[in-house]
């Protein structure tokens, strides 16, 4: 984030879960998610119908939204995958 001159404007810890309904809360107030597991990529469309799908794919195993979870404008994404990063913090 350093590199993109990037700043946080809130950081959760670890120690604070967040669950389905933060998780719900959060896609309901976006346009686009994208979740990352691994070098597997998947897009959901977000809003008020959002799919439990959708919430479902954001979760791990531990029902709890998975990190790092970064909301850029109305843009959410889920999990980690640097080609994913590079593509939208580039421009």
């Amino acid at each position: 984030m350093e590199t993109k001159k990037l700043t946080a404007q809130e950081i959760v810890p670890a120690s604070r879960k967040l669950g389905r309904d933060d998780a719900i809360k959060l896609a309901s107030a976006a346009k686009k998610i994208t979740v990352a597991k691994g070098k597997k990529v998947m897009s959901f469309a977000g809003g008020k119908n959002v799919s439990n799908e959708t919430i479902d794919n954001m979760l791990g195993p531990t029902g709890n939204l998975r990190a790092p979870t970064i909301v850029s404008g109305s843009q959410i994404l889920v999990g980690y995958n640097e080609d994913v990063y590079a593509d939208i913090f580039s421009k």
